[in-house]
């Protein structure tokens, strides 16, 4: 190291407590920080509706600088079969601070950063965060001797990092288990006070989202962000030929439903009255309009025997057609229900 130039560090960053109180550990050390914020569309997208607004909070709120990076195409790759597997849902936990550590690896030369810190204590997860889980990690990252783990360092082994003089050993933390007293006392002394809840915020780890993404991924090949973002919004149906359709449970929803629609979509609206915004998608010429309008009806204030009309937007284009339909009964839609694929979809 040359004198009089600092050390920096690539420092994974979700935003939770954990990962700014490493930071933070790293900086008390003089080490510059360079935060790396990983994003998909099942936790931390909506930062791209305004990454500078975000970088800008972190800075004001923590004095961290951050870097935000899309990693989807990688991500999507990586979950149709994590090398590790899942946790309890379709959470590839393991694989993914794997895929992370990775990007953080190619981001070293541009960034002279020296090593990478990600804010993990031991035993505190029950798949991604034990001791030989840890090891693993490292190992398939190819971030040996690279990786630093602050908060617990001091339960184990010394790293490259540590035995360089790159950080002092003795200045790291070792926090363990799933407590939180540590972190919180943590917090108190570097004057931290607003952060989120340790819960977590992965979409696949929601016992509900994770099977409807297991069914998108068994039934429909090329999903990308946009899929993924839409399953997350709505009331969710599998049509002939396996057409998808999602349905706005409310004015929000159908805004999202609206923005998310793209190429071949089709928009379906009630015509003579208030109701949800419903998008067709992955469908077989010729589309199932009124089934899908049946659908939609169901969620409108209708005489449930009565035709109704119902609007069909191209998104390409401004064509527009109307076509008439009944609501499906209460038995019809449970049928059709998004959930894991039937057994004969022919």
């Amino acid at each position: 190291m040359e004198s009089g130039k600092k050390t920096k560090a690539i420092v994974l960053f979700s935003g939770g407590l954990d990962s700014i109180l490493a930071c933070k550990v790293l900086q008390e050390q003089s080490i510059v920080v360079i935060a790396l914020q990983c994003i998909t569309p099942f936790f931390s997208y909506h930062i791209k509706e305004d990454k500078e607004a975000w970088i800008s909070e972190v800075k004001r709120k923590y004095g961290i600088d951050l870097m935000v990076v899309d990693i989807t195409d990688e991500y999507l790759k990586m979950l149709k079969n994590p090398a590790h597997g899942y946790g309890r849902y379709l959470n590839p936990c393991i694989d993914c601070k794997i895929l992370m550590i990775k990007q953080a690896l190619s981001l070293m030369k541009e960034t002279g950063a020296s090593f990478i810190a990600t804010g993990e204590v031991i035993g505190q997860r029950p798949m991604s965060q034990r001791r030989d889980t840890l090891r693993i990690i490292e190992r398939d990252s190819g971030a040996e001797g690279l990786l630093l783990r602050p908060l617990c360092a001091k339960n184990l082994k010394p790293t490259r990092v540590e035995e360089e003089g790159l950080v002092d050993r003795s200045k790291l933390l070792s926090l363990s288990g799933r407590g939180r007293k540590g972190q919180m006392a943590l917090a108190e002394k570097y004057s931290i006070t607003e952060y989120p809840s340790p819960a977590g915020g992965c979409a696949l780890a929601d016992p509900i989202l994770s099977e409807r993404f297991r069914t998108m991924l068994s039934l429909w090949d090329n999903l990308d962000a946009n899929d993924f973002l839409l399953a997350q919004v709505g009331r969710h149906f599998l049509l002939s030929g396996n057409s998808w359709f999602a349905v706005g449970r409310n004015q929000t929803e159908n805004s999202k439903v609206v923005k998310l629609a793209r190429g071949d979509d089709l928009l379906l609206q009630y015509k003579d009255g208030s109701g949800p915004t419903g998008l067709l998608r992955r469908y077989k010429q010729p589309p199932p309009i009124e089934e899908a309008a049946s659908v939609l009806l169901r969620y409108c204030k209708v005489d449930p025997e009565e035709p109704c009309n119902v609007i069909v937007k191209g998104v390409k284009g401004k064509e527009t057609n109307v076509v008439q339909a009944v609501p499906f009964n209460d038995e019809t839609i449970d049928k059709l229900r998004f959930s894991p694929p039937p057994q004969n979809t022919d």
